[in-house]
């Protein structure tokens, strides 16, 4: 199948944070009209502080960003960030009065590279490490319309927020320190959404995550790089039991060990490391996998419209030990029935000691029959 044609714009806010739009329609596609780059709003120097600690218990990092306690929460309709900016309206985000899909960087972002990178004083006798959370955090709309979700997106502009995925996920790799990227999206104001705007974020981080980090040591213990994933595999096509659907280049299930109350993962037949190394063909299955998984999970309860969900890109990391990781999509709901929310316990939320009210192959049964 031929590439998605796409055309890339890059732009500067009044800030100086970057905007780049992702056009796949005429006549911006073919470059005889270019989107507005003119942001009118006075913001001053974009500037912030969020720094890392890593627990000394556990090995993981942690990120403190005190600035983002008075980001954007819930505004009305005529005051939407993420809306194109209309003659006479509000000034947005987004200059442009029409995009196709766009990306920028977090006004009020967790991790930042408009800050100071010195180094920072240990604490608590050198027991925990600190260091700037030097990185770069991205906001990522994936249509103009401020109602509807990404299930709504017809199969092409889909098909042009993965390329927007890709582009960012190998910009984003290449910056100094970095060591994993994160495309994901929360959707629903029952898991804390406060922008309901049809958008996703996209983060890199300066240290692995700990499941990615869990990911490295199990991978590296089970053997050669991309052996477990490929036992993974054949043991649910073999199970038959999970498997939501079948592709040339994807398996869709919900795995043995999922934990939360709707869960499912969509992962390659290829070691492939993330979304920037698929081929054309595979990013035109993911994205038509992908699309009908999230209207499967509108459907999943009776009576709910739109099922609240985090949707969780898992690529493998950059730099050191690489090739022991391999990309998935973890897509996941607290919703445990209609109109009732999975609250953790400590067992839980502290101690990662997981109690599930349901099974594995009872969410594939419902998620195989609404599709059906």
């Amino acid at each position: 199948m031929s590439p998605h044609p796409v055309r890339v714009t890059r732009g500067k806010l009044n800030d100086g944070r970057e905007i780049i739009y992702f056009d796949d329609t005429e006549p911006y596609l073919s470059g005889e009209a270019t989107r507005s780059l003119e942001d009118t709003r006075d913001l001053g120097q974009a500037s912030s502080f969020s720094e890392a600690r890593r627990d000394p218990l556990t090995g993981d990092w942690y990120v403190y960003a005190a600035h983002r306690n008075n980001r954007t929460f819930m505004p009305p309709a005529d005051l939407n960030p993420l809306a194109p900016t209309k003659p006479g309206a509000f000034p947005t985000e987004i200059p442009a009065d029409d995009y196709n899909v766009v990306v920028f960087e977090n006004r009020f972002p967790s991790l930042s590279l408009h800050q100071d990178t010195a180094p920072l004083d240990p604490l608590l006798d050198g027991l925990v490490e600190r260091m700037p959370a030097a990185a770069r955090c991205e906001v990522i709309c994936f249509t103009p319309q401020a109602t509807g979700s990404f299930r709504d997106l017809p199969l092409e502009r889909a098909r042009t927020v993965m390329e927007a995925w890709a582009h960012r996920t190998a910009e984003l790799s290449k910056l100094p320190g970095i060591r994993q990227v994160l495309p994901f999206e929360n959707r629903g104001e029952e898991i804390g959404v406060t922008l309901q705007h049809p958008h996703g974020q996209i983060y890199s981080l300066p240290f692995l995550s700990p499941r990615a980090q869990r990911i490295q040591e199990q991978a590296r213990a089970f053997g050669k790089p991309g052996a477990l994933f490929d036992a993974l595999l054949t043991a649910e096509e073999n199970a038959q039991q999970r498997v939501i659907r079948r592709g040339e280049h994807f398996l869709v299930f919900v795995p043995a060990f999922a934990k939360w109350p709707v869960e499912a993962m969509i992962m390659p037949y290829r070691h492939v490391a993330d979304i920037a190394e698929l081929t054309d063909d595979e990013r035109d299955e993911l994205t038509e996998l992908y699309l009908d998984l999230l209207r499967r999970f509108d459907h999943y309860f009776e009576g709910v419209d739109k099922t609240p969900y985090l949707s969780c890109w898992n690529q493998a990391p950059v730099g050191e030990g690489r090739e022991y990781g391999r990309l998935h999509l973890q897509i996941f709901s607290l919703m445990r029935s209609s109109g009732r929310m999975k609250f953790l316990a400590s067992t839980e939320s502290g101690h990662g000691a997981w109690m599930s009210d349901t099974t594995p192959e009872a969410i594939a049964e419902r998620l195989i029959a609404v599709g059906e």
